[in-house]
């Protein structure tokens, strides 16, 4: 089960839970896979409102290996997101929200 209080999201993966987390390490890949300079930079990338379909890979794929998946964005390619794109795009704007203090 995800704990929000701990900032943890749950994703459902090709019919398998997953438990995301943005752990310092996932935040240091997401800022290196997005071209942050910093986890402020990242966080107003983030905020500002025009959130790509890459961004969100990035947030799925940072959560995810934060939680212990062990594999890799492009395992991710051919993937099914129970719920699909929108899902994935709410559950990764919750990953973000958590990892910062919000529990919603």
């Amino acid at each position: 089960m995800a704990n929000p209080r701990a900032g943890e999201v749950a994703l459902i993966l090709d019919g398998r839970r997953h438990v995301m987390k943005l752990s310092l390490g996932a935040l240091a890949e997401l800022e290196e896979s997005l071209g942050a300079d910093s986890i402020a930079a990242l966080v107003a990338r983030l905020e500002g409102g025009a959130v790509s379909a890459r961004d969100v890979m990035a947030l799925i794929v940072a959560g995810l290996r934060g939680g212990g998946w062990p594999g890799r964005a492009a395992d991710l390619v051919a993937a099914e997101i129970e719920g699909g794109p929108v899902e994935a795009a709410r559950l990764a704007a919750l990953l973000v929200a958590r990892a910062f203090g919000e529990i919603g």
